[in-house]
Parts: C-alpha cells; sequence; structure tokens
C-alpha cells in the first residue's frame, strides 16, 4: 500500500532546535557533515510552541511553524530537499491552545465544547469501576484532569498529562482540526505523516479505549484523509506485535518497534533466535528504528496484555533484558525509567541505544548495520547518529527521564562528533545501503554461527551481513556480480559503496 514517492534510503530522526538550531542549521548541517547519508527526516514537532510541557508534542497552534525556528517557507525549503515525515498529534492538543481556553471561559456555551472529551461524554450513564479500571493508560492513574469550564468542575480527559487534552476525533470541530492539520502539511510538500498516539484516539465506553475495532476504523478514515492530499501515513503504536502486522496491513508503515529490545537481547545474551523468528512475520512496510525521541520499548515484545498470548520474549526475558541495559549504562538508565523520573511511559527504557550496548561502539556499529539490512525503511534518531552518551546533566536539570536521551548539540559537538570514528563509520554503513542495488531487491534471513546472516539480492547485486550481536562482530561482503568486496571491521574499514 505504500507509495513510490519515499525514496528507500536512511532517515534522520530530530528535534530541530536539537540539531542545527532552527531549520535553516539543520539544513546547512546535513549537507555540510551528512551528504548523501539522509535521504528523509522526520522533524520533530516544531509547532508553536516546540519547547511547551512535552518537548512539543503538546502544540497550542498545530498549524504554525515556531518562528524561533522559521516558518512554512523553511519547512518547504527542507522537503524539497529530503523526503519530510512530521507528526500529526491526534490525540491530543495543549490545555492552552485557544480552543480549550475558550472552553475554560465559556464551558458548554463554546462553539468547541464538543471538541473535547470528558468524563461525561464517554459514559453518559455514568462510569463504573468495572469500566474505568479497563481503560488503557500508559502512565499510572486514571485519564482524568479536574478543570472548570464554563465555571463548573469537569473531569477532562487527558490520557498523557495535565496539560495534554484529548481531542473527541468524531465531533464535528474535533474533525474540521484534524483536517486544517492534514491540509497546511500538504501545502508545505510533507511526504509523510506519523500519527502520534493514534491508538488512544477513540473511546469507547465499556472497553480498554486503546487500539479497539473503533481505533481501526479511525485510522481508516484518516488514512483516506492523508491520502486524498497525498501524504503518506506511518502509524505510531506501542503494542503486542501481532497487532503491530494487523495494523500494516491498513496503513502505508508501521514502526518495527520490536526490533530494537530484540537486538539488545541478541546482544546481551547471545540468543539471536527471537530476532530471527521476527524477521520472519514481520511487515515489509516498517520504519526501522533502534532509538527514537521516546525511550526505548518493552511492551512490543512482551505478551498480549489483553489474552496472555505469549510475545516474542517471556516475562523473564524481559525482566533480564531491562537490568541487563540498566548494568550496561552503570546504573544511569535506571534513574531515568520507571517511577525514577516523571514523564514516562511504564513500558519504555530511557538510555542512549550506544550506552545500552554499555558504550562498545563495535558492537552498536554491528546493530545499526542489522537496522540497516532489515527491510523497511531505516530511521536515526539524531543522538544516534552522532553516537552520543546519555546526558545526565540535561536529567537532573529537568527531572524528565527522555531527556537523558535528548541533548542539545552546539555546532562546536556536531562538528567534533561528526568526525569520530565510529560516526564516520555509521555515515558510510548509511550511505552504503542508500546507494547499493541490491537493496531494492530479495531479502533472506538465517542461523549463521553463533548469529545471524541477513542477505539482499537483485539481479547480480548482492550483500550479505554476518553478524553476532552478542560478540559485537560483524562481517560484510558485497558484489556487483564481477567484482567482491569484504570487510571484518564496520569500524576501520566501514564499506564504500
Amino acid at each position: 500500500m505504500s507509495k513510490a514517492g519515499m525514496a528507500n534510503e536512511v532517515q534522520l530522526i530530530t528535534y530541530v532546535d536539537r540539531l542545527g538550531g532552527d531549520f535553516a542549521g539543520l539544513r546547512r548541517l546535513l549537507g555540510e557533515y551528512f551528504p548523501g547519508v539522509f535521504g528523509g527526516v522526520h522533524a520533530l514537532p516544531f509547532f508553536t510552541p516546540f519547547d511547551g510541557a512535552d518537548a512539543g508534542f503538546d502544540p497550542v497552534d498545530h498549524t504554525v511553524v515556531d518562528p524561533r525556528l522559521g516558518d512554512w517557507a523553511s519547512v518547504a525549503a527542507l522537503a524539497d530537499e529530503v523526503d519530510l515525515t512530521v507528526d500529526v498529534i491526534v490525540n491530543h492538543v495543549s490545555s492552552h491552545s485557544a480552543q480549550f481556553l475558550d472552553v475554560v471561559a465559556g464551558g458548554d456555551g463554546s462553539r468547541y465544547a464538543s471538541m473535547f472529551l470528558t468524563l461525561g461524554s464517554v459514559f453518559p450513564a455514568g462510569a463504573t469501576e468495572d469500566a474505568l479500571a479497563q481503560i488503557y493508560r500508559p502512565r499510572p492513574g486514571l485519564p482524568f484532569t479536574p478543570y472548570r469550564l464554563g465555571g463548573e468542575p469537569r473531569l477532562v480527559w487527558t490520557t498523557f498529562t495535565g496539560e495534554q487534552i484529548d481531542i473527541d476525533v468524531r465531533s464535528p470541530t474535533g474533525r474540521e482540526y484534524l483536517v486544517s492539520i492534514l491540509d497546511t502539511l500538504s501545502r508545505a510538500g510533507v511526504t509523510m505523516i506519523r500519527l502520534d498516539a493514534v491508538g488512544y484516539a477513540i473511546k469507547t465506553a465499556g472497553t480498554s479505549c486503546f487500539m479497539t475495532p473503533e481505533t481501526f476504523e479511525f485510522i481508516d478514515e484518516l488514512t483516506a484523509l492523508a491520502h486524498a492530499r497525498d501524504l503518506e501515513v506511518l502509524v505510531e503504536v506501542h503494542s503486542f506485535y501481532r497487532r503491530q502486522v494487523e495494523i500494516a496491513h491498513r496503513v502505508d508503515r508501521v514502526y518495527d518497534f520490536a526490533l530494537p529490545p530484540l537486538v539488545l537481547h541478541a546482544a546481551h545474551t547471545g540468543d539471536h533466535a527471537p530476532l530471527l523468528r521476527w524477521l520472519d512475520v514481520r511487515p515489509g512496510n516498517a520504519v526501522t528504528v533502534l532509538d527514537t525521541h521516546d525511550g526505548i520499548g518493552i511492551i512490543d515484545v512482551g505478551p498480549d496484555p489483553a489474552t496472555g498470548e505469549p510475545g516474542l520474549l517471556d516475562a523473564a526475558q524481559i525482566d533480564a533484558l531491562v537490568e541487563h541495559v540498566h548494568v550496561a549504562s552503570a546504573g544511569q538508565s535506571r534513574e531515568a525509567t520507571g517511577a525514577a523520573a516523571s514523564n514516562l511511559d511504564l513500558y519504555q527504557v530511557n538510555c542512549t541505544y550506544l550506552d545500552a550496548l554499555g558504550g562498545d561502539e563495535a558492537r552498536y556499529l554491528a546493530a545499526r548495520a542489522v537496522q540497516l539490512f532489515c527491510p523497511g525503511i531505516p530511521q536515526v534518531y539524531y543522538v544516534g547518529a552522532l553516537a552520543g552518551h546519555n546526558d545526565m546533566a540535561l536529567l537532573a536539570a529537568t527531572g524528565v527521564g527522555r531527556d537523558i536521551n535528548r541533548h542539545r548539540y552546539t555546532g562546536d559537538e556536531v562538528r567534533v562528533q561528526a568526525a569520530s570514528p565510529a560516526v564516520v563509520a555509521l555515515a558510510e554503513l548509511c550511505r552504503f545501503r542508500n546507494r547499493f542495488p541490491a537493496f531494492s531487491g530479495t531479502f533472506a534471513a538465517a542461523p549463521a554461527g553463533a548469529g545471524l546472516g541477513l542477505t539482499w539480492t537483485d539481479g547480480a547485486h548482492r550483500a550479505e551481513l554476518v553478524a553476532d550481536l552478542a560478540a559485537g562482530t560483524a562481517s560484510l561482503r558485497w558484489s556487483d556480480g564481477d567484482r567482491t568486496w569484504r570487510t571484518d571491521d564496520l569500524l576501520a574499514d566501514p564499506p564504500r559503496s
């Protein structure tokens, strides 16, 4: 179902302000330090304001570029150079938005009253304890925050934080709001939209209010609206792995959120079998990641919380995986995860991917090579692209767990890191993935020694990776039919296509 418009090349995930300072700076940085490396950019929320309560995921106005970063002409200029992915924050809007402030002032008399969900609007006949207990939320407690709307006390639906007000996407005002965002992004030349938190968008009394049949219907409707505006759709849902496979049939792309923990499991235990099983059943229309602006997801490889169906890893393996990361990071991830820091999802571990591998650059490059060989569109987070370490100073300053992996790079830091051996090697790996013709062909995965072998073949062109993630070794062989090349040290001798 994926359109032909998006290039089969590696993409960068980044905050505009934390890498480049603004849109113009980001474009200069990409051209100076990463030519040929990234064919696309996922620009994390840059709307007004980009630095709210949830790092831009709580927009006051989703149709206005924060003037500190640029304007829509700046966005269009980047979209002219690379495939551009932009978030559509489907589930909620800031409590400081003009629409919600109008409801605070006018209550049911506001023209936006139907745009926001309350306990009473979802449960007009009242909610039983059993019904409330069924609601799935990624954080402790119930998803309600008391507000006075038109002077009357109400319980407003807030899935994530009390400053992120959930939208009734079924209401005329809610639909009008979402369509206005799609229109704005389409005019700016955006290639793909990422439906942030769409799994929580539909609230149906008596259900978990997460990824229900009604949610799937809404995703279908929103996808049709996006396609009518030449926008591809990437769905962001952390959930049971079979649900991701199901979603993949209905949209252009889904995240492969199972890949990061499975690679870590193999790296820490030497057990590559769960990763190979996943490679056998995973959807091909995936966006592959090892790291993102969020933490490293765990729920994606666990059992189905609704049915208890086994996951890709069992409970003991998941517990061991989390502990391995904490030990590998010298306890830093423990300080940023769970109850230790605020603004967290319970199913994620906060840590840079390099530090989750104990800072071992050889193992890190082997893990990246596996990611780049997996079918789909690879995305590399900006901290990972610069082989960054945990930012403990930022974590201490904010107390927000995810900030451990959200460093604010200065121009000098980028210049120094871009010249480091690990970053140079990763950039060459990405260029190889972008340019070598075999990656447009047929993929195969199989055990290979103590690790795994991943192969792409397109006519005479062939690329084969043999990686042992626990040992941190990776051998790469590639051929055009007449000549064959090989490297057994990605750090010292990365491939050059």
